[in-house]
Parts: C-alpha cells; sequence; structure tokens
C-alpha cells in the first residue's frame, strides 16, 4: 500500500509578503487501526494468545505511565524514547515560578533512527511508496479504473492496492 498525498497552496501567515507555495500533505486513510486490529496481528506472527498481547500491552501502559509520572524518560530499545514536557505560564520572580504555573503537561516522543522514515530507503522492507490522490483518481477516470497512477514525480507507475 502506498502513502497517499495532496498538494496544498500554502502562505505564510506570519510574513505577510511571503508568496504562497505548494507543499504535500500526507492523507490518513481509512479508519485508525485501533489495538484489536494491531493484537490480531501480533498475534499471527507469534506464539502468543490475544489475551497474552492484550494483557502485556496494558501492563507496559500502566508501567510507562508510572516511570513517567517518576520523573523517569523511558527508552524503548529500537523503537524510541517516552518524555514528559511542561507549558507553563511565565514568572517575573523566580519566587513566583512554582508549580502553580504548569498548565499542561504532555508526553514527547523521539523515534530511534530505526522506526524513523527515511523515503530514501532502498531496502524492500522500508521503502516507502507515495502516490498523488489527484493523478490517481484522474487515471481511475481516464483508464477504466485500473488502479494505475503516476507517482510524486510521474516516472513510476503506482497502485493504491
Amino acid at each position: 500500500m502506498a502513502i497517499v498525498f495532496k498538494k496544498a497552496l500554502c502562505k505564510n501567515v506570519a510574513d505577510k509578503s511571503a508568496v504562497a507555495k505548494y507543499h504535500l500533505q500526507l492523507l490518513t486513510l481509512g479508519q485508525n487501526v485501533g489495538i484489536d486490529r494491531m493484537v490480531y496481528q501480533m498475534k499471527e506472527n507469534s506464539s502468543l494468545s490475544k489475551g497474552d498481547i492484550f494483557s502485556v500491552i496494558a501492563n507496559f501502559v500502566e508501567c510507562m505511565r508510572t516511570n513517567l509520572y517518576n520523573g523517569h524518560s523511558v527508552n524503548i530499545r529500537d523503537f524510541g524514547v517516552f518524555s514528559l514536557s511542561a507549558r507553563t505560564e511565565g514568572a517575573e520572580a523566580e519566587k513566583d515560578c512554582t508549580a502553580k504555573k504548569i498548565r499542561t503537561v504532555r508526553i514527547n516522543f523521539r523515534p530511534s533512527i530505526g522506526v524513523r522514515p527515511d523515503p530514501a530507503s532502498t531496502r524492500a522492507e522500508d521503502a516507502m511508496e507515495f502516490v498523488d490522490l489527484q493523478t490517481y483518481l484522474d487515471s481511475q477516470k481516464g483508464n477504466g479504473g485500473n488502479g494505475a497512477a503516476a507517482g510524486n514525480d510521474g516516472e513510476e507507475e503506482n497502485s493504491l492496492g
């Protein structure tokens, strides 16, 4: 399955004199993949039952939360690092800069090199294929809906599967 994109005209709102430029926006197709589907896919690739996998995930989330809330970052090898950050209200005096100034707390994720997307990857299992949505839709009208579409450079034939 390819990653579908559309072209959008965007203007830098901070710079009134900037010329609007086209940028690619990656699209998410269909519904989100939920825990049930992920567990089923994991079950198919292991000897664990769905119940075992659900239990491991639930325990993992609880353990990660506990460690984050105790001030630690959580480093999952070959996946990435989770940590907390806060958005705060500023204070003019250091003595007024207290925990009461925290407005929101977020969980950050920094992916490891192993999962970071690389559009230039040449390894088959890591290769990313991109398809222009408009080109795909136009090809459906013009050639009886066979699924062929030009890629982002117009040279390759791609299919949405």
